[in-house]
C-alpha cells in the first residue's frame, strides 16, 4: 500500500484519501464491474463540459437500472470540494492546476447473486489526480497505434466499470509500444479502448454513428461544433477498415488526450506521417473551448 499515493478521494458521504478509503469485498462493483463512471476533466480549477458528462452519468446509469444518487448540485459540489482538496494536497491555487475528477456509482453491497438486488443503496466513489498533458513535442509527433477486432460486448454506450474488454485491447497496444488499439467490428470502425476515434478524409472529419457499439464521448458534441466552427465538414456513419486505412489523418479524442493524432497505424505512415491541417484547426479550437469553459 505504501507505493499508493494518498490523494484525495470521497466514499460514500466521507473524504478521506486513496490509501485509507475502503469498499466492501461484496461491493458487487468488486464482484461484477456492476457499475459505471465519468472521468471529469478541470483545467484552472473549472470542471470542463461538467454538464455534458452528468448527462452520459445519467444515461449510463439508467441503462444499468442504477438509481442516481445525488442530483447535479449536489455533484457539482462533490467535484469542486475534490479539485480544492487536490489543490490544497499539492499546495498550488486551484486555478493553477489541471486535473482529472474519476467519479464511480455501483450498484452497491448484497450477498453474490447476479440477479439485481432491489433497494440497494448505491456505493458512490470519487477520487482526483493531475491531468497530463501532453506536450508540444509529443503533440508534434503523433501517436502510434495497431488494429484489432472489437471483441468486446454489444453494449459499449454504457460507461461500464466492466472494463475488460478495453484492458486486454489497450495491452495489444501496449506490448508493441503503441498508444492506442483501434477497434473494428465485423469489418467496421467502432472505437479505440479508451478514445472515440475520427478518420479525415478530403477535407472530412467522419466518425462512428452515435449507437450501442461505440461509448459516446463527451468530444462527439464537442468535435462537431469545432468543426462546425471551422467550416470543417463532419459526419458519422459507418467507416470501413479500408477508408480509416486510407485516411489522410485519422485523430483520437478522449479527456486525457483531449485531441490528438494518430501519425503511425500498424507500423506505416498515416498520411504523410505527420499531424495534418484538419488535427491543427481542431486541437486550436479544442484549446479556446477550454479557455471559455464551453
Amino acid at each position: 500500500m505504501s507505493d499508493i499515493p494518498a490523494l484525495p478521494c470521497y466514499l460514500d458521504g466521507e473524504f478521506s484519501n486513496t490509501r485509507d478509503a475502503k469498499v466492501s469485498v461484496l461491493d458487487r462493483g468488486f464482484i461484477f464491474g456492476d457499475g459505471v463512471y465519468e472521468v471529469v476533466p478541470a483545467y484552472a480549477g473549472r470542471p470542463f463540459r461538467f454538464q455534458e458528462h452528468m448527462d452520459r452519468l445519467d444515461r449510463s446509469l439508467g441503462e444499468m437500472r442504477i438509481p442516481n444518487p445525488m442530483d447535479r448540485t449536489a455533484w457539482r459540489g462533490l467535484v469542486d470540494k475534490l479539485i480544492a482538496a487536490y489543490a490544497k494536497h499539492v499546495d498550488r491555487k486551484p486555478e493553477d492546476t489541471n486535473q482529472l475528477v474519476y467519479i464511480q456509482v455501483t450498484r452497491g453491497v448484497a450477498w453474490r447473486d447476479h440477479v439485481m438486488v432491489p433497494g440497494l443503496k448505491p456505493t458512490v466513489f470519487a477520487m482526483v489526480n493531475r491531468l497530463y498533458i501532453y506536450t508540444p513535442e509529443e503533440r508534434a509527433k503523433g501517436l502510434m497505434c495497431v488494429t484489432a477486432d472489437d471483441f468486446r460486448w454489444k453494449k459499449a454506450h454504457i460507461k461500464s466499470t466492466s472494463l475488460a474488454g478495453a484492458v486486454l485491447s489497450r495491452q495489444m497496444s501496449a506490448d508493441v509500444g503503441g498508444s492506442e488499439t483501434i477497434m473494428f467490428r465485423d469489418g467496421w470502425l467502432s472505437e479505440a479502448a479508451a478514445s472515440n476515434v475520427w478518420v479525415v478524409k478530403d477535407g472530412v472529419v467522419l466518425g462512428s454513428p452515435r449507437d450501442n457499439l461505440v461509448l459516446e464521448g463527451i468530444r462527439y458534441g464537442l468535435l462537431e461544433q469545432l468543426c462546425s466552427r471551422a467550416d470543417i465538414p463532419f459526419q458519422l456513419r459507418r467507416v470501413s477498415r479500408e477508408e480509416v486505412l486510407a485516411a489522410d489523418e485519422i485523430l483520437l479524442s478522449s479527456a486525457t488526450k483531449e485531441v490528438i493524432a494518430c501519425t503511425v497505424l500498424d507500423g506505416k505512415p498515416v498520411g504523410n506521417g505527420r499531424p495534418g491541417p484538419i488535427y491543427e484547426k481542431l486541437f486550436s479550437g479544442y484549446q479556446q473551448a477550454k479557455l471559455q469553459g464551453t
